[in-house]
């Protein structure tokens, strides 16, 4: 049999192999899947997809040869970034935004010169990308520069991506040149006071990352095979996000995995809290819980949840579940895996939501709010294994929604709630690169209502 299309998804913990078909036609087609293992740790990727493909071909009952192959990959740590702006309200907030945005793993964020400390604990986090801002445009130079001429030395074959003050690209051209350091300049990501720029560097660190195919072993032989690009999965499912909002409007997406949970919203917010914003926001928004996870780094999610509410969901059982693997089979795991995935999303939602605040003033007491307004999501959507596989996913998502008037700027009763109900919103977001029409049709196709 002949397919128009795989798209791979190389995780921390498992791969996946989407095969698709009639994408150049009005028709598209989602085939079926395969999953397998991440053999990242066996030192190949390759033979995870390797197995993933046969998986597939089993559920197909059939084998099959395709014209094109696609990929997303977030194995060995996925895409390790540091960040280096100058004021950490405005220029680092804005670049760790587009950073985010784009699918990174941020391993370090500083504000204004580097120090010695500094360099050193760059060092030890062995970053694959440096994205270095600073200065809105024709305003302030030195510390960028400054930065630059202090970063080069680590770089060797790291790339460096500068989207600061355009008033420095020149130097910093003829600097990382004499350094033989490879720049990719992208617009200033804070080219005015209050203006977030974040789309054109997110563009570019992602470009930089499909040309640099080095996070995890065997992925260079998959780069022989992959025809088009390679994307970082958080930044291929922030793509499938702004599909849905081209969709249902206002979106928030959950991606709880095994070793994070990511948060992607695409809003404006409402008028009313735009009025007290205290500071701007991206449009599409990404918050990665490096901390949060239903195999990885469930321990971690066990040490978040009060000692009350650990005994209610685990009671005894709570010992069973690292004797869970990857993929649960049994009732008893599977429940034990939906108490987990209810706390990284609480944890999830609570640390990407803003808030409001009251402060004095001497006209009296107002209110300003501060971070992202989810006040105005029409849909919710959950993606990634556990949410699209868990009997009870529609209702973990459910539980997400608050009544109007809290402190917290959660989504509304009233917002949807849909489920990728065949895990393929990863690989519709690199469909969407060639193939945009199709892409949104599979992803309206895939979208389930959840309660």
């Amino acid at each position: 049999m002949r397919v128009d299309a795989l798209v791979a998804e190389i995780g921390s913990t498992t791969t996946v192999v989407n095969v698709f078909t009639n994408l150049r036609s009005g028709t598209p087609r989602f085939l079926g899947q395969g999953v397998s293992e991440t053999t990242v740790l066996e030192g190949d990727v390759n033979r995870g997809l390797k197995a993933a493909i046969a998986d597939a071909e089993k559920t197909l009952g059939s084998s099959f040869t395709w014209d094109e192959m696609f990929a997303t990959s977030s194995a060995a740590g996925g895409l390790r970034m540091t960040v280096h702006g100058l004021v950490y309200d405005m220029t680092v907030r804005a670049a760790r935004e587009a950073a985010l945005g784009s699918g990174a793993v941020l391993v370090g964020i500083t504000a204004g010169k580097l120090t010695e400390e500094d360099l050193s604990s760059i060092r030890e986090a062995a970053p694959k990308m440096v994205l270095v801002a600073g200065g809105v445009d024709y305003g302030e130079k030195e510390t960028a520069l400054f930065n630059v001429k202090k970063l080069l030395p680590l770089l060797d074959d790291i790339p460096l991506v500068y989207a600061g003050n355009v008033e420095n690209q020149r130097e910093i051209g003829r600097l990382a040149t004499d350094a033989g350091v490879e720049v990719r300049f992208a617009e200033n990501v804070y080219p005015s006071i209050d203006q977030l720029n974040v789309l054109p560097t997110r563009q570019a660190v992602q470009e930089v990352f499909e040309k640099h195919i080095v996070h995890a072993p065997g992925m260079a032989s998959i780069r022989e095979l992959v025809d088009g690009p390679i994307m970082p999965t958080p930044g291929a499912v922030m793509a499938a996000a702004e599909l849905v909002y081209d969709l249902f409007g206002d979106t928030i997406v959950f991606d709880v995995g095994g070793a994070t949970t990511d948060v992607h919203s695409v809003t404006e917010g409402s008028e009313e809290m735009r009025k007290i914003q205290t500071a701007p926001e991206p449009f599409a928004k990404r918050t990665v819980e490096g901390d949060l996870g239903v195999f990885i780094n469930r321990r971690h999610v066990l040490d978040a949840m009060r000692d009350d509410e650990r005994k209610k969901r685990f009671g005894e059982k709570e010992d069973e579940l690292f004797a869970i693997g990857p993929i649960p089979q049994s009732e008893s795991d599977i429940r034990l895996v939906e108490a987990l995935a209810a706390n990284c999303l609480e944890i999830a939602l609570t640390r990407h939501a803003g808030r409001l605040e009251e402060r004095f003033l001497p006209g009296g007491r107002i209110y300003t709010a501060v971070g992202r307004d989810l006040t105005s999501i029409k849909a919710i959507v959950g993606t990634g294994g556990p949410l699209s596989r868990l009997p009870s996913r529609g209702k973990l998502l459910a539980d997400l929604r608050r009544p109007a008037g809290g402190k917290f700027l959660y989504p509304p009763e009233d917002a949807a709630v849909f489920i990728d109900r065949d895990y393929i919103m990863a690989s519709l977001g690199v469909l969407a690169v060639r193939y945009p029409e199709a892409a949104s049709s599979l992803l309206r196709e895939t979208l389930t209502k959840g309660e």
